[in-house]
């Protein structure tokens, strides 16, 4: 006997057929004598449809009415996953993410997770019952609703194994594991056996659509070892685990393309101290998330100024550009610039951290195929670039094969 926690994505419960083919795979589980607790995601377009649904209204609305209603989705999918396991004679409860102890900061729209008490999840388990959980949200101490970011039914999944101390923890998806590339992008992309949490974490935050890099970095810190697999079929999936010495054998584990960065740029910012620290804690305290930064001399000022430039996630953009506008009579840039058709290209391998060479070969790649770099970031294990969005798929493929084959 096994206390599992399994996680099923959007597609996987996509449609009624789906979720009665998740009930059949849970129930596997549990007449085996598994203990087993399910957390879903909404229906494949549900999310995006209740945003579009609120936007039609108002290009920037309430985040807190934002969490009220897109917390709805997740609570449909736990009362059909629920009642379809009913009908197969399987007990099983469904519960919001408050019920099953999910307490949260109260940052609306991107919470953190503060602590799990799952006394209601332990005593439904020893009950019998397969328990169903609302990923994605959690409530605050003082009840409010609030959700954790796109993709947080993974670190719902992650947390909760941590919290209940679970013996395995799936993640199911449509794909059969992580891949060297988007199969959908790079038709000659590899399945990975096993991948460490730091190449994982680099990959879900450059892109990847398999994780959310928080539930990453949340299995690192708790050592909760994970399989990514799918739901569509009985293939052994991806292990996610602490890095092993065999690992920095490859040099580059995956390639990876982000099409939903924006890049925004300062021009004519005043070259004084403290300038770029006013910038992105007001930035900050939005909590828009920056990643690649550059600063470059800017000319034709008379007065000494750089032109900053940095990216954002594109539903990021509007509330960027409106905490800078709020800045420009304090700070006294010139303009403001923005563009929505970047992509960022990067490679991930922690065999990097020993091999030369690896910069220069992804730059001469790109050159091959006429792709301009815009911006650069490094770190240990990884390289990203800013490219022109259009030629992003032609990169990738090229990059790829360049490095993975």
């Amino acid at each position: 006997m096994a206390l599992i926690v399994q996680k099923y994505g959007g597609t996987s419960v996509g449609n009624t057929d789906r979720i009665k083919n998740v009930a059949r795979r849970v129930a596997e589980y549990r007449n085996r004598g598994d203990k087993v607790v399910v957390v879903v995601s909404a229906m494949s377009g549900v999310t995006d449809g209740l945003i579009k649904l609120a936007k039609d209204i108002v290009p920037l609305p309430s985040e807190r009415e934002m969490d009220m209603l897109l917390a709805t989705g997740e609570q449909q999918t736990i009362a059909l996953t629920a009642i379809a396991l009913h009908a197969i004679n399987v007990p099983a409860v469904s519960m919001t993410g408050a019920q099953a102890g999910i307490v949260t900061d109260g940052v609306h729209t991107k919470a953190k997770i503060h602590n799990i008490s799952p006394k209601q999840v332990h005593d439904a388990l020893d009950a019998g019952s397969v328990v169903i959980v609302a990923g994605f949200q959690g409530e605050t101490k003082d009840g409010q609703i609030t959700t954790l970011g796109r993709g947080g039914s993974d670190l719902t999944a992650i947390a909760l194994a941590a919290a209940l101390k679970a013996d395995l923890c799936q993640i199911y998806t449509d794909v059969d594991g992580v891949y060297t590339a988007d199969p959908r992008l790079v038709p000659g992309a590899q399945k990975l056996p096993e991948i460490s949490y730091d190449e994982m974490l680099e990959l879900a935050s450059l892109g990847a659509k398999v994780m959310q890099s928080r539930s990453v970095e949340f299995a690192k810190k708790f050592g909760v070892v994970f399989e990514v697999r799918s739901s569509l079929n009985d293939n052994p999936g991806t292990i996610v685990k602490e890095e092993t010495k065999s690992m920095e054998g490859v040099v580059v584990r995956g390639v990876s393309l982000d099409k939903n960065q924006a890049k925004v740029t300062l021009v004519g910012v005043p070259d004084k101290p403290g300038m770029a620290a006013r910038i992105f804690k007001a930035i900050g305290d939005a909590t828009v998330n920056v990643d690649m930064i550059v600063q470059n001399i800017s000319h034709g000022s008379g007065s000494p100024a750089t032109d900053l430039s940095f990216t954002v996630d594109k539903p990021d953009l509007l509330k960027a550009q409106k905490v800078i506008e709020g800045l420009k009579q304090e700070i006294g840039y010139k303009e403001v610039l923005t563009d929505e058709k970047i992509g960022k290209l990067s490679i991930v391998g922690i065999g990097m951290k020993s091999h030369a060479g690896v910069a220069g070969k992804l730059f001469e790649t790109l050159a091959n195929e006429s792709v301009n770099i815009g911006m650069i970031s490094t770190s240990e294990i990884k390289i990203s670039v800013t490219i022109d969005l259009a030629k992003g798929e032609q990169a990738i493929k090229a990059v790829h094969k360049a490095f993975i084959g």
